[in-house]
């Protein structure tokens, strides 16, 4: 949706609990000597500012990533730490990285990134960010692009799918997208991300059976699921999802440490 903006939202515990397994899996990928791609539907800007009036406004950034911090979830050999750290010394301390940059920041010269963005703020912001870094960016619906894209070269890989989800209909239509590229890419990590709504929010009962067809659909896949206080009186997210198909050795031990740190929130 071209309304949505990540910028009122960056560094929030979804953002926490998302960037942390993300860059876990890229550092493992990285590992290996071999080459891989690293693919996004939804972009964003990339970097964020925290000091920015929007992200001051929600305060969601000061009760996610500031809050952690302070309680030392990431200690700096953490791969989300380390990414974290190389963004603010090219940008100052205030500055967020987006999974773009995360992915920038692990990534190797011998890999590859494509990214799609459709609003069009957003990607000029997109497009300054990554300058530094070169990829391949796309102007265009990640959704439509996503099968163009897909197997890559090379065709060891990473897919983050992480949609606004403000389209009813993603909750059906996505599951049904991820399935058709697991097919044609078997041997792609997949990752999705999903907000865990509160039962009061009218689309909570599609987020709950697009997780419950998930499973069934792919019983192999690796689901993390975190609760953590709404951002604010009546917000409607309580919680962060992360379904991964082929997850990379060592997420689930990842997994479960955070899921044991936001239950200590």
């Amino acid at each position: 949706m071209l309304s949505y903006q990540h910028i009122y939202h960056a560094g929030n515990l979804a953002d926490v609990h998302k960037h942390a397994l993300l860059a876990v899996m890229l550092d493992y990928m990285t590992r290996k000597e071999k080459p891989l791609s690293y693919l996004e539907t939804h972009s964003g800007r990339g970097l964020y500012a925290l000091d920015a009036a929007e992200a001051v406004k929600t305060g969601e950034a000061a009760a996610g990533i500031g809050r952690v911090e302070k309680l030392g979830w990431f200690p700096p050999a953490h791969p989300y730490a380390r990414a974290l750290a190389a963004v603010r010394t090219a940008h100052g301390g205030r500055a967020y990285p987006g999974s773009p940059l995360i992915a920038a920041n692990l990534l190797r010269p011998i890999d590859s990134i494509q990214l799609c963005e459709l609003h069009p703020r957003e990607f000029e912001a997109l497009r300054a960010a990554m300058a530094p870094f070169g990829g391949v960016l796309h102007h265009k619906d990640g959704l439509e692009m996503v099968h163009a894209l897909t197997p890559p070269t090379p065709r060891r890989g990473l897919l983050l799918i992480d949609p606004s989800w403000e389209v009813k209909s993603d909750y059906e239509t996505i599951p049904k997208v991820l399935g058709q590229v697991a097919r044609k890419w078997n041997v792609g990590v997949i990752a999705l991300w999903y907000p865990v709504l509160a039962p009061t929010v009218a689309v909570a009962p599609a987020q709950a059976a697009m997780v419950r067809a998930l499973m069934a659909a792919h019983p192999e896949a690796l689901l993390s699921e975190v609760r953590f206080p709404p951002a604010r009186e009546g917000h409607g997210m309580i919680g962060s999802g992360m379904f991964v198909l082929n997850p990379p050795w060592g997420l689930g031990d990842e997994a479960n440490r955070l899921a044991k740190l936001f239950r200590s929130l």
